[in-house]
């Protein structure tokens, strides 16, 4: 159950202003059709972060489990320094002839991610916990959490949220996180 948590907490906060976000308000103002557009974030989400967890399971079984959490929690710190840093999204990188609000999303989407601290923090997450599933799970429930409000409410949603702060919490838990991680090594 702590990978699931875990799981959620990080990527819903860590996704907060993030590039994948901005991506899910121009989709939402491009097409106006927020069940496709989520549809389309599940899929992308889902595929992407199996990919990076299956990486990240591949990597933690060739690590030993001290030097495994040193590299974990090195790239969580690394993550808090990541999300300090504001994504930025061209709209021209967002399909605009699309047949529909769904395949537009689900490429756009899977695209974006590919990279994304969201999906690192997923591959470093498959490689702490044993379980995949809660981990895979865990992402894209935070990923929607975060997406979803965006896709249904707009431009209104997101013009109220305080970003900075946000990107300063995100920071903070990915650092503690990190922090968790080094004790876990130190101490075993």
């Amino acid at each position: 159950m702590e990978a699931f948590f875990v799981s959620i907490g990080t990527i819903a906060i860590a996704e907060i202003g993030d590039r994948t976000q901005l991506l899910s308000l121009i989709l939402a103002a491009r097409y106006r059709r927020p069940l496709p557009i989520i549809a389309g974030i599940v899929c992308a989400t889902l595929a992407n972060h199996t990919v990076a967890g299956l990486a990240g399971r591949w990597f933690g079984a060739l690590l030993k489990p001290d030097v495994l959490m040193i590299a974990v929690g090195a790239g969580m710190i690394a993550m808090a320094l990541w999300t300090l840093k504001p994504d930025q999204l061209d709209e021209q990188s967002v399909p605009s002839g699309a047949a529909n609000a769904f395949v537009a999303t689900l490429t756009s989407f899977f695209l974006a991610e590919i990279g994304d601290k969201t999906q690192i923090a997923t591959l470093a997450l498959a490689a702490a916990y044993p379980s995949l599933a809660a981990v895979v799970s865990g992402t894209t429930l935070g990923m929607l959490a975060a997406n979803v409000p965006v896709v249904i409410l707009g431009k209104a949603f997101a013009a109220r949220l305080p970003i900075k702060p946000i990107h300063y919490a995100a920071s903070a838990l990915f650092l503690i996180l990190g922090a968790v991680f080094l004790a876990r090594a130190l101490w075993h």
